[in-house]
């Protein structure tokens, strides 16, 4: 007998598979269906999370055994709002919860943005994560100085990889092509530029501390940006932004004499103004707003990290001030009136904020309201069945997770040939050709 209530969750990271076991979990007899555009799931995890940060990639077993429970169905490539509607979903399901994240990278909206070497930090990630959107792209690592704009954990991750040598990542996840164009990289600075000063930027302490540890790197601050040197900050800032001011301050002691053929700074109080060149980026304008003073660095490569919004969908209510669906407590309202059966979860419900656990606690609460609203939703018109089955006319293939474990089994493989954790697959050909093959 098939379960009562059927519940569709459009997009397969943390935050879609916490919902989804919290759902199923319940005790209530409920089916869930998971949505995913890629063939691949877990999103930010296979996608996001940095190659030299294998432990952040673990939790994945946690979702191996989410999607073992009973009622659990994944549904990979399939892109909701373009092979179907929020509307179709809604339909057929007594809810749907988007849990599809923050895909769009802020823009600075400053002149020169657009020009050749100026980039956004989700491509950038995508590119060495091997993420099919992205696998074709190209960087110019032909330049001696890049630039990374933001003062978080993502424009740490990005100027890290731009500073490892390729033995540092050798025996990572990282993308074959990445690392053969990281191989030939002539960068040998990196500055990580951020607006605030040292008690607002949104570093980990431990992924900051990182940067002492750095193969062929050293680390320091610029004098010039903090004259009075590393102030420790007051007591409501937080013990994180305490701890980052005892590893800056360690940096700004260092020597910048260290021999190493590569060197980070990192630097505060420095707004971007402008990008300049003839055709391609070669020089950064930047202001000191406490004093109006400009700066013109020289760089060849610049990439954004200013944070990340949620792609808007057709029929769902949107918060264009926050970057999320709009929604209150994970259900989603227009004008503060809640649309009955639709839900949201993780990024797109909350920004991208906190680690890949926090999304654990927005999952459970997203469902609770599912479930507290259950009795109260229509029963769906039309059959959750019938669509998934035409989905596959419709997007070409659908991927269920029995084809995703043959794609991961054949990239373990390729990886442990090649002396790496996996070797991913980076286009969507392979993937399905893959998925495609007899169990």
């Amino acid at each position: 007998m098939s379960a009562p209530h059927r519940i569709a969750v459009v997009g397969s990271g943390p935050a879609g598979f916490y919902a989804a076991e919290a759902l199923l979990r319940s005790g209530v007899p409920v089916a869930v269906d998971l949505f995913e555009r890629l063939p691949a799931p877990f999103g930010l995890v296979r996608f996001g999370v940095a190659p030299d940060h294998p432990k952040l990639k673990q939790v994945t077993a946690v979702f191996d055994r989410i999607a073992g429970l009973p009622g659990f169905r994944f549904v990979g490539g399939v892109e909701v709002g373009v092979d179907v509607s929020v509307a179709e979903l809604g339909a057929c399901y007594h809810a749907v919860i988007l849990a599809n994240g923050a895909s769009l990278d802020r823009r600075m909206n400053i002149p020169g943005e657009d020009l050749a070497g100026s980039h956004q930090a989700g491509a950038f990630i995508g590119w060495y994560n091997g993420h099919p959107d992205a696998a074709r792209l190209a960087f110019d690592l032909s330049t001696e100085r890049a630039v990374v704009i933001g003062h978080g954990n993502v424009a740490l991750d990005v100027a890290r990889i731009l500073l490892k040598t390729p033995d540092e990542l050798r025996h990572t996840d990282i993308a074959a092509h990445a690392l053969d164009a990281l191989a030939e990289s002539r960068i040998r600075e990196v500055q990580i530029v951020g607006r605030g000063g040292v008690e607002r930027a949104r570093f980990s302490p431990k992924e900051l501390a990182e940067f002492g540890d750095l193969a062929a790197c050293s680390t320091g601050l610029d004098p010039d940006d903090l004259p009075g040197g590393v102030a420790k900050p007051p007591a409501e800032a937080g013990v994180e932004a305490r701890a980052n001011a005892e590893i800056l301050r360690a940096f700004a002691e260092a020597s910048r004499d260290t021999g190493q053929p590569r060197r980070c700074l990192i630097r505060f109080g420095l707004e971007p103004r402008q990008l300049a060149g003839d055709g391609h980026v070669e020089r950064l304008h930047l202001c000191r707003p406490a004093s109006d003073e400009t700066i013109a660095l020289k760089c060849g490569l610049v990439i954004s990290s200013i944070g990340r919004r949620t792609a808007s969908m057709p029929g769902v209510p949107y918060d264009a001030e926050v970057g999320v669906h709009a929604n209150l407590g994970g259900r989603i309202h227009a004008d503060r009136v809640t649309m009955p059966g639709l839900y949201a979860c993780g990024w797109s419900k909350r920004g991208p904020h906190g680690t890949i656990g926090t999304n654990r606690a927005c999952g459970v609460e997203t469902a609770a309201a599912v479930l507290d609203d259950l009795a109260a939703l229509p029963a769906p018109i039309g059959n959750a069945d019938a669509l998934v089955a035409n989905l596959a006319n419709r997007s070409g293939c659908t991927i269920d997770y029995a084809a995703w474990r043959r794609i991961e089994a054949a990239e373990l493989a390729r990886g442990q040939a090649a002396g790496k954790p996996r070797e991913k697959f980076v286009t969507r050909a392979e993937m399905l050709a893959i998925a495609g093959e007899a169990a």
